[in-house]
């Protein structure tokens, strides 16, 4: 999860006011300052004013990135959950503007996790889910990851591969797949969110499972487990399920 930063509150950026960036001297212009200072020095405004390149009349782009940030709370996790009619809500964000945005949002968060965990060995469906809990805190819509593992069950990469529906997420085996065939991986673990907290397989769910699995033995890669993740409760303590453990489609071992 992208780290909820905040850059409404950069006070080197509060004291330019509303002026045009080409209007700023070289050395206090985002992408000059990003080429001197590198991109840690910069505030998250002036990093998406880069991402958002022109501003609207009387106003620049550093305004526009000062304006999307304050809409979110100045969170940058909320921003990253934006959907495109959120953003394009936002004065001086177009269609374009959004999809841009999202796209940089959603890469940034995909690379977050790989890095944070690559290489963790993965021994337990319960180290499996406290390693990729944080990535699912909050999310409003099912997102379905599959870890990619090396024979050590050693994580070689997280990737996400559909995001959906408040209630479904549809996938597709060619989408699963293609990162494990790209890795050289033959050992999967599937893993995916249910907004609602309740961990409770449905009826897609475990068909889905069964699909993914047939369809891994025909490839030589081992889907080893599907992990729910859901908030905790009595019936589930630790706030996840794993279909292996509960003997669901995986009652025959792999």
């Amino acid at each position: 999860m992208i780290a909820p930063t905040i850059g409404i509150n950069d006070t080197s950026i509060l004291s330019r006011g509303s002026f045009l960036i080409a209007e700023m001297p070289d050395c206090e212009r985002p992408r000059e300052r990003l080429e001197s200072r590198g991109a840690e020095a910069l505030s998250d405004a002036e990093l998406l004013a880069i991402l958002i390149r022109t501003g609207r009349t009387g106003r620049s782009a550093l305004d526009v990135a000062r304006d999307l940030l304050i809409t979110f709370g100045g969170k940058l996790d909320r921003l990253a959950d934006a959907s495109l009619d959120e953003l394009r809500a936002v004065p001086g964000i177009g269609p374009a503007k959004a999809i841009e945005i999202s796209a940089a949002m959603t890469l940034a968060a995909r690379i977050g996790p790989g890095r944070r965990l690559r290489h963790q060995r993965l021994l337990s469906p319960a180290a499996v889910a406290l390693a990729v809990r944080d990535q699912f805190h909050g999310k409003k819509q099912e997102e379905f990851h599959v870890l990619l593992l090396d024979q050590k069950s050693r994580l070689i990469a997280d990737r996400g591969i559909t995001r959906g529906l408040v209630d479904k997420t549809p996938v597709h085996p060619r989408e699963i797949f293609r990162p494990a065939i790209r890795e050289s991986c033959s050992r999967v673990i599937l893993v995916h969110n249910h907004p609602s907290g309740d961990p409770t397989p449905s009826t897609q769910d475990i068909s889905a499972t069964k699909v993914l699995r047939d369809a891994g033995e025909l490839l030589g890669i081992s889907v080893i487990d599907h992990l729910i993740i859901g908030a905790e409760s009595a019936s589930y303590p630790m706030g996840y399920l794993s279909m292996k453990e509960e003997n669901i489609v995986f009652d025959g071992g792999n």
